[in-house]
């Protein structure tokens, strides 16, 4: 990484505090064992790379090695030292990596430049993937400038139209990313476009069973309302003003979207309209998965890292 890159780490590191706090948590941990899966081309290649100086990972690079290693010249990328384990092509790299991940020999994957879906398929493979009791579901960790804490939206990427188990399993990974980001009982909000419980209106449906669920303790280790409209989640002056008495309303740390729509065009009107920075992980897997875009900024792929090496250590080291 160069000078130019690491000056950019660390304005962006002041500009977002919370995000800047994660990534300098982790760095205070042991670098973590990682699978980094099919990084054939210069952004997943270098956001390994940058992970592994800031002190985060320690990368295997799985995929084929000619392809690995011509990006790597092609774009100044030193691989000294760097372990690689060829594979034939992207699919096999998927398949690979969940296997080291099965045998622990790492403690976390590393989306490359391969579809999300490829490497979904190897870890949800019945006798040889990663799963889990709990289904799959990505979280955006979001730094709002215009909101005093961290932000967790939940589920943008994975599950299309969760039904309530599936959201039950999307509420409890929410929990366990902020468990290990250190927020003890993370305050819930579940969205809707209104307040009140409407039998027209499925979410809300949804909200009210998932905070009995809280309540009969099916869901633990949190605090949970719903459903709540945006608004009344963010801001406590608006859920008083619509006479809303909740622990929750106006503070939330989790925001559980109704659907995969709703999260995705909710966190990326923050990113895009709101100057927010974010980072996103996948949970719900036996390991940590490190999801990013291909447009993902240097300082969001090593935050994404960052969270990936904050749960593996909840995992690891407090069973």
């Amino acid at each position: 990484m160069n000078t130019n890159e690491r000056d950019l780490v660390l304005r962006e590191t002041e500009l977002h505090p919370h995000l800047g706090g994660i990534l300098r948590q982790a760095q205070n941990l042991p670098p973590m064992p990682v699978a980094v899966v099919h990084p054939v081309e210069k952004h997943s290649l270098s956001g390994a790379m940058a992970a592994a100086e800031h002190g985060l990972i320690i990368p295997t690079l799985v995929g084929p090695e000619f392809r690995i290693r011509a990006a790597a010249e092609e774009h100044g990328i030193d691989l000294h030292g760097i372990d690689i384990v060829n594979t034939e092509h992207s699919h096999a790299a998927a398949e690979k990596a969940v296997e080291l991940g099965r045998a622990l020999k790492v403690q976390a994957l590393m989306k490359g430049a391969l579809e999300t879906d490829e490497l979904l398929h190897a870890i949800l493979h019945k006798e040889n993937g990663l799963r889990s009791e709990q289904r799959l579901s990505h979280i955006f960790a979001l730094d709002v400038n215009t909101y005093p804490k961290l932000l967790l939206v939940s589920d943008g990427a994975i599950n299309i139209q969760p039904d309530l188990n599936t959201k039950k399993s999307i509420v409890i990974n929410a929990i366990a990313l902020a468990n290990a980001l250190g927020i003890d009982e993370p305050k819930v909000a579940i969205l809707a476009a209104v307040e009140m419980v409407n039998a027209d209106m499925p979410s809300t449906i949804d909200a009210a069973a998932l905070c009995k669920m809280a309540d009969r303790g099916q869901i633990k280790g949190a605090l949970l309302d719903g459903p709540l409209a945006f608004d009344n989640a963010i801001n406590l002056e608006a859920a008083e003003t619509k006479g809303i008495k909740s622990k929750v309303a106006g503070d939330a740390d989790i925001l559980l979207a109704p659907d995969l729509e709703a999260a995705n065009i909710l966190a990326k009107q923050m990113i895009y309209l709101g100057n927010a920075q974010a980072a996103g992980i996948l949970m719900g897997a036996r390991l940590p998965v490190i999801l990013t875009s291909r447009s993902e900024t240097l300082f969001g792929r090593l935050v994404s890292c960052a969270l990936g090496r904050m749960v593996a250590h909840n995992l690891f080291h407090h069973v």
